[in-house]
This record gives C-alpha cells, sequence and structure tokens, in this order.
C-alpha cells in the first residue's frame, strides 16, 4: 500500500520533516517515490513552516495512497492557507 507520511531529517532535537509519497513497507527515513512538501516545526518568523504541493497530493489521493494522521492535519492547514492565496504557511496551530 502506498502511504502519504512524514520522513524525519535535521539535526537532533531540531527537526525538519520532508512529506513523502513512500511504500508502507520501507522505513520512515528510507526509500520513498515522491516528495511532495516539508513541515518545518521550528520556521523562524519570515521562513516558511509548510509546503505542500495541493496538485500532487490530489494526484496520489486519486491513486489510493493512504494520508497518515499528522499529514492529514498538515494537509487542512495547507489547505486553509491556500485558500487565503498565500505560497507557503508560516505558522502553524496545533
Amino acid at each position: 500500500m502506498v502511504t502519504i507520511r512524514l520522513a524525519r531529517g535535521g539535526a537532533k532535537k531540531h527537526p525538519f520533516y520532508n512529506i513523502v509519497v513512500a511504500d508502507s513497507r520501507h522505513r520512515r527515513d528510507g526509500r520513498f517515490v515522491e516528495r511532495i512538501g516539508f513541515y518545518n516545526p521550528f520556521a523562524r518568523k519570515n521562513d516558511c513552516a509548510l509546503r505542500l504541493a495541493q496538485d500532487r497530493l490530489a494526484y496520489w489521493q486519486s491513486t489510493g495512497a493512504q494520508l497518515s494522521a499528522t499529514v492529514a492535519r498538515l494537509a487542512k492547514q495547507a489547505r486553509k492557507a491556500t485558500a487565503s492565496s498565500e505560497t507557503c504557511t508560516s505558522e502553524i496551530k496545533d
């Protein structure tokens, strides 16, 4: 099964996540099919905290890819930001 999930990067105690399309049998940070965005929980004011390619997300969902719970929450926030015509979301509210 294909899943859309987070792959962790960055330094110790300073994570950076890539939003990737991957086969569910592969490791969290292992091989992936496509990178469709990123999430930076420690983004500064002027930096982009969340960027997600909505067209690629829609394509992969149409082919049957399942979203992880966290990616589903982030996708919802990205849709709200896109509705207000922002390229990327600079503030993430939990």
